[in-house]
């Protein structure tokens, strides 16, 4: 059994291949060792987001949300984050805002488990590519998404034993396409439904799974 310090570095296809709750819960944890002093508040605030909250926003305080809070916390980066806000800020230019509030009535109606049409819907928004639109989706419906970025496909394809391991080996981690981004939410939902029959001691999410992800390709 890996000590959940090493799962980082080269722990972790025996964590994935293991059910075992207190290895998990301790990778979860580790989480929030690798965010920034400077993003802890964001973080934590995106962690117990209420998506009834932004359910009832109306457009100004939509775009708001997005503009300063989704954005800021997906793309850390500052070049990153101008450059997608720059297509994001054209709704407000264009007097756009009620179409991108049509588009958050379509992604809470959606089925979600129709994750391919979810990641469509959301990367519909000016600025978010697949790994983008899956935060939305994450931090939105947790229990239905996770993140899916270039850190979950190198933490993935560490493990050979996925069924999907020659899809993930084909896949460009920095450019993934929407069927790709679906296959990769599927394994993170498998996985939280296979760590919830194994023990009831957490809920584990897609979510929660990306969030391990992470932490094990840094």
């Amino acid at each position: 059994m890996p000590d959940y310090r090493s799962v980082g570095r080269d722990g972790t296809r025996e964590m994935w291949n293991t059910n075992d709750p207190d290895l998990w819960q301790k990778s979860l944890n580790r989480y929030w060792a690798f965010v920034k002093p400077s993003n802890l508040a964001l973080e934590e605030e995106m962690d117990r987001l209420n998506s009834e909250t932004i359910r009832t926003m109306n457009p100004q305080a939509w775009f708001m949300f997005l503009l300063e809070k989704y954005f800021r916390w997906k793309y850390t980066a500052p070049n990153r984050y101008a450059s997608t806000t720059k297509m994001l800020r054209t709704y407000a230019a264009n007097n756009e805002l009620p179409a991108l509030h049509a588009m958050k009535k379509r992604l809470f109606a959606a089925d979600k488990d129709n994750i391919q049409q979810c990641l469509a819907l959301a990367s519909s928004i000016r600025g978010l590519g697949t790994a983008g639109a899956s935060g939305l989706l994450a931090i939105l419906f947790p229990a239905h998404f996770g993140t899916v970025d270039q850190f979950a496909v190198k933490a993935l394809a560490k493990i050979p034993e996925l069924p999907e391991r020659d899809l993930i080996a084909a896949m460009n981690p920095e450019s993934l396409k929407l069927n790709e981004g679906a296959t990769l939410i599927r394994i993170m939902r498998r996985k939280a439904m296979e760590l919830n029959a194994a023990s009831s001691l957490i809920t584990w999410t897609p979510r929660k799974v990306d969030m391990v992800l992470w932490t094990c390709a840094r």
